[in-house]
């Protein structure tokens, strides 16, 4: 991925994009006051220096509960006992690949990581807690917080003009 360097319209187009990704390149083009032709190039060009990562679609987990039950959504705080770059690397490549772990942050102070993990049920998470933590030698303490009602839910960064 190469560098780019960013301006007032490509702002506008990331921040279109993050409030609604399923906008038409004529929609979009339209908001932020450009030609289709000149969105799309640029927006080529967003994801092709990875700026723009991927689209997804976020689902609205209230709803889903009538046909899959509420589900279990926890923060999970990790604290290891070694933290050397290769234990550190090692912790987030295991939680990496498991589904159940939506986000992963490396922090500081306090636990060396938090992560915000969602499964089916309480034997779900159970399962998970075993798998991730309980079976790792490192992995010192597990602090979890589970989620009784999500109040807000967001992932648009603020983007302003350096």
């Amino acid at each position: 991925m190469k560098e780019i360097d960013i301006d007032a319209m490509d702002l506008q187009i990331l921040t279109q994009l993050q409030r609604d990704a399923s906008l038409s390149n004529q929609d979009l083009a339209q908001a932020v006051h450009t030609s289709a032709p000149t969105c799309l190039r640029r927006i080529k060009r967003l994801r092709e220096a990875g700026l723009i990562e991927r689209q997804i679609a976020i689902l609205n987990p209230e709803k889903l509960a009538r046909t899959l039950g509420h589900g279990l959504s926890a923060i999970v705080e990790i604290t290891l006992d070694r933290q050397s770059a290769e234990d550190l690397a090692a912790f987030e490549a295991r939680v990496q690949d498991d589904t159940a772990v939506q986000q992963c942050y490396r922090v500081s102070p306090g636990p060396d990581f938090v992560l915000v993990v969602h499964t089916a049920h309480m034997p779900a998470y159970q399962a998970l807690a075993q798998r991730l933590f309980n079976g790792d030698a490192n992995v010192r303490n597990v602090k979890t917080f589970f989620s009784i009602k999500r109040s807000k839910f967001g992932a648009e960064l603020p983007l302003q003009p350096a």
